[in-house]
């Protein structure tokens, strides 16, 4: 099976896009475009960077509850977007738990609490961890743990597939990652505007009921994922049993908001029976 509705990336306003679908068995059902190429991640570097800090929570060398970030805040605070810390600063801005403060800085102080913790770079954390066990050769963290990574449709394909039947962590972890965390809290979806409910899990955003959204009409309230200002998407839909990729080299604004859900549409019409 190789799916046609791929082929709608053509129709993208874009220099260069690549995209695929796997399903939870790792089975490929198809890509289309440079489904090598390397392309920066931006924000679709935090799944990967929260993937790391929950193998990091397995292992024993941080806890979710532990203190991290501003006072007051804890591992969980920074996975899930509540610590309180700006969107691009190192300034507290709220209480932990009060609101849901999309936020780089939390990231990167959350790979600087693991890095301490685990006595080694985050960059090389994330490669032993989840890079190399999953055979993701042609991806990297070059910079910020929040949204400097590189990576291909391929390799994310490889993480997509273990999110949803996972190897690498107990599936418990990860069922908890794709949960609400602080349910109830608001905020800011960057691209989207306020939503109330914000709802987030650890480290993955989680669809719920937010409209506008950048996944599709079609898809579950339990899909999770990220998208990223560099044109990019990775989304999981547990009710379709599978996950899709999208990377591109135009920056995110009103091409993708139009584009994007139309195209995730066609892609679960098509992977019903």
């Amino acid at each position: 099976m190789s799916l046609q509705s791929l082929a709608l990336i053509e129709n993208w306003p874009v220099p260069t896009a690549a995209a695929g679908v796997v399903r939870a068995d790792g089975t490929v059902l198809g890509t289309h475009g440079p489904a090598t190429r390397r392309f920066p991640l931006a924000s679709v570097t935090k799944p990967l960077a929260a993937y790391a800090a929950l193998v990091a929570y397995e292992e024993g060398a941080i806890e979710l509850d532990e203190p991290a970030g501003p006072p007051g805040a804890t591992v969980r605070h920074l996975l899930a977007h509540t610590s309180g810390l700006a969107f691009d600063e190192h300034r507290i801005t709220a209480a932990p738990g009060e609101r849901r403060l999309y936020s780089n800085a939390g990231f990167e102080q959350l790979a600087d609490h693991i890095a301490k913790a685990a006595d080694i770079p985050f960059g090389e954390y994330l490669r032993q961890a989840v890079l190399e066990p999953l055979g993701m050769a042609s991806t990297s963290l070059e910079g910020s743990p929040a949204k400097d990574g590189v990576s291909t449709v391929e390799d994310l394909l490889r993480f997509a597939a273990e999110v949803q039947a996972p190897r690498l962590l107990d599936p418990r972890t990860v069922a908890a990652a794709m949960t609400v965390q602080y349910p109830g809290t608001k905020g800011v979806l960057p691209g989207y505007g306020h939503q109330n409910p914000n709802a987030w899990g650890l480290g993955f955003e989680i669809r719920d009921a937010k409209s506008p959204h950048w996944t599709g009409s079609a898809s579950s309230p339990r899909t999770f994922g990220h998208f990223g200002q560099s044109g990019t998407f990775l989304w999981i839909d547990p009710d379709a049993r599978a996950a899709c990729v999208a990377l591109t080299d135009r920056a995110f604004g009103p091409w993708a908001i139009e584009a994007w859900p139309t195209f995730t549409d066609a892609v679960l019409a098509e992977l019903r029976p």
